[in-house]
């Protein structure tokens, strides 16, 4: 793996959340889930509920993640990184589910119900942006 790409992955295991993008019925769509990073792998846990995991199971995805809300507070540049290839349903293994922490309650008002998918990054991007420490990151009034 090239160090950009190292990087990204690095990058990556610093946020518990990101966005996937597939698209269902001929229409995008963008779903929150949760990751963790498993022998240069991601594994996302998705909402069964919504279907989307079905729309995602052999198809080419993309999953992205960044710090743009964290970023001003933490003192670190914002970044984003995005990571694209295969998804596949997956069970996994006792150790990596306990890596993804506890299962949210609900998603849109319905018991959460956890399905995985198990994402092949063929196409690994991330982008920065740099200010100087005397410049202000956030809102302007």
């Amino acid at each position: 793996m090239a160090s950009e790409e190292l990087h990204a992955i690095e990058l990556l295991g610093r946020v518990p959340y990101g966005r996937l993008a597939t698209s269902m019925r001929a229409l995008p769509i963008l779903a929150v889930a949760r990751h963790i990073v498993a022998e240069d792998q991601v594994l996302l846990r998705l909402h069964r509920g919504l279907g989307h995991h079905k729309a995602c199971d052999g198809s080419v995805i993309a999953y992205g993640a960044d710090n743009f809300n964290t970023a001003a507070d933490g003192g670190d540049d914002p970044w984003s990184v995005q990571f694209t290839g295969p998804a596949r349903i997956v069970h996994p293994r006792p150790e990596q589910r306990e890596l993804f922490g506890p299962v949210p309650l609900t998603a849109n008002d319905e018991p959460f119900d956890p399905v995985y998918l198990r994402l092949e990054p063929h196409f690994v991007t991330l982008h920065t942006l740099s200010f100087h420490a005397s410049q202000r990151i956030g809102h302007v009034a």
